[in-house]
């Protein structure tokens, strides 16, 4: 579930593919563009009127918070990273939520400034009907993704691996890519939306200037970077796009979230699947999807950085 979904989105836009521009790539297309795989595993994001999500925190209380008060980013494995193809390269992964987040619903709730307005700090995010978290989702694929990053040679940064009490807020998200100088940053996430809706879809960011946000620089090279992740996504698991986002291109334009509006260096969303969905929950909460979701949206990285 996204960073602040609990606020309706605004303005949304399906946004059609462009061919990618690997070889591989262009062979997955046709497969989103088709609406390939309808059975395929895919992902969905909470909109306005669908069940809502686990835990969701109570409305923000008055005033502001600060998401500067924070510990560092976590670290890479500490290990020397092997050369390869990514070498040179910085990837930050955003793992969606903090499995903490619900015992720090006052600071969560907190509004900070998203550069268009204000949001709250954080979410709890979704779980499945069993009970199994968003928020362990994301750090359980973030950290197989960092393995398979590092792998290639990629210095490799979590915006969080569950050594913090809450957050961070989604302000403090977006400014460790940008002090990171990151060259592809991808936030994880997985959905809440009803029974029947399925498959992935990528969030892009939409063209938006204001107060701090100006995602002018960034919004043609993020498309890239989300282009290259879905169609390998596709590839590696067989997922198909959202039928329920996105237009079936598994591409959806944002320009409401905070973590997109304030990044200076491209950065794009992935919804995993629907956790509400008996048939996407089952897929989330195998280890061995997992891994082909890591590596799906490793290889769309590795596809979008050796370009």
């Amino acid at each position: 579930m996204r960073e602040d979904e609990s606020v309706p989105p605004r303005s949304r836009q399906a946004a059609r593919l462009r061919p990618l521009l690997t070889a591989a790539a262009l062979a997955t297309v046709c497969l989103i563009t088709a609406g390939c795989g309808d059975d395929g595993t895919g992902r969905a994001e909470p909109r306005p009127g669908t069940a809502a999500p686990s835990g969701a925190p109570s409305s923000a209380p008055a005033g502001t918070a600060s998401a500067s008060k924070s510990p560092s980013p976590a670290p890479t494995s500490g290990k020397p990273l092997p050369r390869g193809p990514l070498t040179g390269r910085t990837v930050v992964i955003d793992p969606g939520h903090n499995p903490r987040n619900r015992d720090h619903t006052r600071e969560i709730n907190s509004q900070v400034d998203i550069g268009t307005g204000r949001k709250e700090c954080d979410t709890t995010g979704t779980a499945t009907d069993a009970g199994y978290p968003e928020a362990r989702f994301t750090l359980d694929v973030s950290r197989r993704l960092r393995t398979l990053l590092e792998a290639e040679g990629a210095k490799v940064v979590l915006t969080q691996d569950d050594d913090r009490p809450f957050g961070p807020c989604i302000d403090e998200r977006a400014r460790i890519g940008n002090e990171a100088g990151a060259d592809a940053v991808v936030s994880v996430h997985a959905d809440g939306s009803a029974v029947g809706n399925r498959g992935f879809h990528m969030i892009l960011p939409a063209a938006v200037r204001g107060g701090a946000a100006d995602t002018a620089e960034i919004v043609a090279a993020s498309r890239d970077l989300g282009e290259r992740i879905a169609g390998n996504f596709v590839r590696v698991t067989g997922s198909a796009p959202s039928n329920y986002v996105g237009g079936n291109t598994g591409l959806d334009t944002r320009e409401d979230l905070g973590g997109l509006n304030l990044s200076t260096v491209p950065k794009v969303f992935i919804e995993c699947g629907n956790m509400r969905d008996p048939k996407d929950a089952a897929l989330l909460t195998s280890a061995d999807w997992r891994q082909k979701a890591a590596l799906g949206i490793a290889e769309g990285i590795g596809s979008y950085l050796k370009r």
